[in-house]
């Protein structure tokens, strides 16, 4: 198995290395764009014409309609996301699977996303994704750039990957689902602002020429990179006066651990007795959500990581509450899928065999129905996230749970607690 570096060596990396590795921003509370550069007035309108400022008002008409409505929310994870895409590839199969109007994705969770909206047909596209070994230099001793960029890796494999799927046909798709009403909406977190910016990708693919695509590309790849892990993206926008403007882009879970209900609504209910009955929110959850019992460390990396990890889960079992708690008000079925608790799941173990195992062992969940949860029924004898184990016999084996000394940290779960060491490229 691979080593694994844990936060603190990421940090005292990352801190050793700041001063060589930089991103380049011209200095003014502008951030105005070099003339030189290739970014051009059009892809900047595109850029503001894509974001959605009112996705509180977009959702409050929606709820209004009192139609029957479906909702995807992939949230972030890294390697992780290959549970999400293996859970909907099952979900095909057991013919169960609905028709989304809204499918949303954060970090990992946006590149599966444009897949999950386009539906079955492009199930084979996701599986490839996520199986075929692209994603296994990803992270890997050719890949460490933290000499020349602000980060411990370079991102060209990443656009590469997202280059391979997002083709002219895959936008055209988009571009016609887009004009049914139907809406892929991707996070990303503006740094210079320190807010989720939500992107309407169909906007972007209606526009079709190849500058779309390249924004296309580039909010996908901003959405997906973890700070320290992979560089920001510079994406363009504009001032009042139309100049150009360069805002630094990263992860979209820096902020959310998904996307379904707009901060604004969270504590909203229906008037009149209104609701959505019939509609269904469905939250895939690239991690994991229960709590995982061991000996901590007693050196700062592993407390570090624990923590981290402990962190990280409180903040997605608040956030799966207030969007349950919304869902039961308004007369909403909600459920979610997470790993579960018992397998070794890193968000930063890239490679081919680990990533396989994963798809397909929510592959199986999808199909037979059981990775979802209710959270919409009110049960209180019950707890709130219920226990997420899967037998011994389904884990596959690189999944499996090793035993460790109690002196190695081994920490798990939702984001990059931790983190395989740069392998040779012969070894990736």
């Amino acid at each position: 198995m691979r080593a694994i570096l844990r936060p603190l060596t990421v940090i005292s990396m990352a801190a050793s290395l700041a001063a060589c590795g930089t991103l380049d921003r011209p200095e003014g509370p502008l951030r105005l764009n070099d003339p030189k550069s290739p970014i051009t007035a059009a892809q900047a309108r595109a850029s503001v014409d894509a974001r959605v400022t009112d996705f509180l008002g977009d959702f409050g008409n929606l709820m209004a309609n009192h139609r029957v409505t479906n909702m995807l929310a992939l949230s972030g994870g890294g390697a992780n996301g290959a549970y999400g895409g293996g859970l909907l590839y099952g979900w095909t199969e057991s013919g169960t699977r609905p028709v989304f109007d809204v499918v949303t994705g954060v970090s990992t969770g946006a590149l599966a996303a444009p897949f999950a909206f386009l539906g079955s047909e492009w199930d084979e596209q996701l599986r490839e994704a996520y199986t075929s070994g692209q994603t296994d230099k990803l992270i890997s001793a050719r890949s460490f750039a933290a000499a020349f960029n602000p980060s411990l890796f370079s991102s060209r494999r990443l656009f590469d990957l997202v280059d391979s799927y997002v083709t002219p046909e895959l936008m055209a798709a988009i571009a016609a689902e887009h004009a049914k009403g139907r809406r892929l909406l991707v996070v990303t977190t503006n740094l210079d602002s320190q807010e989720s910016v939500i992107w309407d990708m169909g906007v972007i693919a209606t526009r079709g020429d190849e500058e779309a695509r390249e924004l296309f590309k580039n909010v996908l790849v901003a959405s997906a990179s973890i700070p320290g892990v992979f560089p920001p993206v510079l994406l363009p926008g504009l001032t009042e006066d139309g100049q150009i403007v360069m805002e630094m882009h990263v992860d979209g879970g820096v902020n959310v651990p998904y996307l379904a209900v707009p901060e604004g609504l969270m504590l909203w209910t229906a008037p009149n007795g209104a609701s959505m009955a019939g509609g269904a929110m469905y939250v895939v959850v690239n991690g994991q959500s229960g709590r995982n019992t061991g000996t901590t460390p007693g050196r700062l990396s592993g407390i570090l990581a624990r923590t981290y990890d402990s962190m990280s889960k409180a903040s997605l079992r608040t956030h799966l509450a207030v969007t349950a708690g919304f869902a039961r008000r308004n007369g909403l079925e909600m459920s979610f899928t997470a790993i579960p608790d018992n397998v070794q799941a890193s968000a930063l173990a890239f490679d081919q065999e680990s990533m396989t195992a994963l798809f397909e062992l929510a592959r199986q969940r999808g199909r037979d129905g059981t990775a979802w949860r209710r959270l919409d029924e009110d049960d209180p004898s019950k707890d709130f996230v219920p226990t997420n184990r899967v037998s011994e016999e389904q884990i596959p084996e690189p999944l499996k749970v090793e035993e460790q000394p109690s002196d190695n940290n081994n920490a798990t779960g939702q984001g990059p607690a931790e983190s395989p060491a740069p392998e040779d490229e012969d070894n990736g």
